[in-house]
């Protein structure tokens, strides 16, 4: 995301035509007055659409965090009660894999959020793209970008230029919630092999490829996602060095 948020439409009230616009009017072409209200109502709209989605993906991971805050609290009350016996282990196995439930599917809204991000962000620089084909003298006032190519919609999510996919996703909320995930799954996958009587070595075992499955498949979703956001978002402005 970057530090735009929804202050307000840029322009509401229309101009008075000059008289020029207003001849250009009767012959059919639309004023310069009335492109910059249609361009400002649409940007206003891009953004507030932008804050909604990502104020309900927030909500949603906040959720998450409290549900799987509650449990461990819960799971921590039922070990001290049970010396950490069977009745920890079949309570864990019945309240965890609720817990992932949640977390996935804020994996997957998140994901959404994403990609409802980057048509938004898309949007808003082909709209300050217009803005300087109308006032070419103000490109120096400009700080997000203006075109919809790769550098443009990094530079309007604020990314520190030379910044790696890798590093971004590190420090994404989609990767923290997927390794608390592959957590949850791993540890389902250990109480569930002690419950067997499979012994401490082999539910450690499970429960560590549990974890780098969780993670493997949580990069292949992220990939994928990236990977059709590009196909599907084919830039028209160019920054100056990309063509």
């Amino acid at each position: 995301m970057s530090f735009e948020r929804p202050i307000g439409p840029g322009v509401e009230a229309a101009v008075a035509p000059s008289p020029a616009e207003v001849q250009g009017l009767a012959d059919g072409e639309v004023p310069t007055s009335a492109k910059l209200q249609i361009l400002s109502t649409e940007h206003y709209s891009l953004m507030s659409s932008r804050a909604l989605a990502w104020n309900e993906a927030f909500s949603r991971a906040g959720m998450f965090l409290s549900t799987l805050s509650g449990s461990i609290v819960a799971l921590a009350l039922v070990a001290q009660a049970s010396e950490f016996g069977e009745g920890f282990r079949v309570f864990g196995l019945v309240i965890l894999p609720v817990v992932l439930l949640v977390g996935i599917g804020t994996v997957l809204r998140m994901g959404v959020a994403n990609y409802h991000d980057a048509l938004c962000v898309v949007g808003m620089n082909r709209i300050r793209a217009a803005y300087l084909e109308m006032a070419p003298d103000l490109e120096r006032y400009f700080v997000m970008g203006t075109t919809d190519d790769e550098r443009g919609v990094s530079n309007t999510m604020a990314t520190p230029p030379g910044t790696s996919l890798f590093v971004q996703m590190f420090g994404s909320t989609p990767m923290l919630l997927s390794v608390l995930n592959s957590i949850l799954f791993g540890a389902i996958l250990w109480l569930l092999a002690l419950q067997l009587g499979m012994g401490t070595v082999i539910a450690i075992a499970l429960a560590v490829v549990a974890f780098i499955t969780g993670m493997l498949a949580f990069l292949w979703f992220a990939r994928a996602q990236i990977g059709h956001a590009h196909a599907q978002l084919e830039p028209r402005f160019l920054s100056r060095s990309d063509g």
